[in-house]
């Protein structure tokens, strides 16, 4: 069963990159073929997958995910090629839409009409990608360059969106290769993302897209309070429209619900469900406490998932 796993650098590591990079390795020897890497305003998530890709043969590496604000998709388009070919063909592109409070502290302006401006960003990206030219003037974005836009060894490259409302879905249907959802439970996943998506690239003529569900996840055996610890790592998306309309169709009072939190055949339990739930395949995404054997443990997990 696909199983994938996000890697962040530990606080206290001497170097960051050298960090993720021995994580990954560790995870490869024990049997986890994909690890997913978060963009934030310190590292780069593209350029981190690249490096991860060259240094350890044979993992899947990607982005969970790299918000299209503020970066111009022929950026996006040269940095993925290039961790493309470092990872030699192992790269797999996530992006996500961004939210309007977070970019606005971020860097000062928030960016109207998101899903407009996901439907030009991934045209180009397609266009990049499946053609290696692009010629397009939108309401967004314009990108017209006289020189080469592709990177020998550097396609193809699957796009996938961390789509979870209804047009959003629907434009990652027409134009990507898939979703990649955080928090969005099985109710969600069964009941609305499945079939949305699936029509959207039905009708555009696109292959049957992967449902990535990235889960938060804490293996541990002091359930309540990994639950709590858990709870105060999550309680940042409970403010976002986007995750209060995914907790109202979970029927969830808060996002703790929507994680794998317990042991590890209970984590194992409600991974399942993801599956079951029409989810192509699982990402586990560790969350809460950060010591070694909390990691090791999701590891592990992933591995054998």
């Amino acid at each position: 069963m696909p199983t994938g796993l996000v890697l962040h650098p530990a606080p206290d590591a001497a170097n960051a990159v050298d960090d993720v990079i021995a994580q990954a390795a560790a995870a490869h020897d024990l049997g986890v073929r994909q690890i997913w890497l978060a963009q934030r305003v310190d590292h780069d998530a593209i350029a981190l997958a690249g490096l991860i890709g060259a240094a350890v043969p044979g993992l899947g590496v990607g982005t969970a995910v790299v918000p299209i604000n503020p970066r111009h998709p022929l950026l996006v388009a040269s940095a993925a090629q290039t961790a493309q070919a470092a990872s030699h063909g192992n790269f797999s592109l996530g992006l996500g839409l961004g939210a309007h409070e977070p970019e606005r502290l971020a860097f000062g302006e928030a960016w109207p009409d998101p899903v407009g401006r996901l439907r030009e960003h991934l045209t180009v990206l397609r266009s990049v990608f499946d053609t290696a030219t692009v010629n397009f003037h939108g309401e967004h974005l314009s990108a017209a360059p006289e020189w080469p836009v592709t990177v020998p060894g550097g396609t193809p490259i699957p796009v996938y969106v961390a789509a979870m409302g209804p047009k959003a879905l629907r434009v990652t249907g027409e134009l990507a290769d898939g979703t990649l959802p955080y928090l969005a439970g099985p109710r969600t996943i069964a009941e609305f993302i499945e079939p949305t998506i699936a029509k959207a690239a039905a009708e555009a003529g696109r292959p049957a897209p992967r449902i990535i569900a990235a889960v938060p996840v804490l293996v541990a055996d002091d359930v309540d309070a990994a639950r709590d610890e858990v709870a105060a790592g999550l309680r940042f998306y409970e403010a976002i429209p986007s995750y209060q309309k995914i907790l109202e169709r979970e029927k969830a009072s808060s996002t703790v619900e929507l994680a794998a939190v317990g042991p590890v055949d209970v984590v194992v339990r409600q991974l399942r469900r993801y599956i079951d739930a029409g989810a192509t395949e699982v990402v586990l995404s560790p969350v809460g406490r950060s010591d070694a054997a909390s990691l090791a443990a999701a590891r592990e997990v992933a591995a054998s998932f």
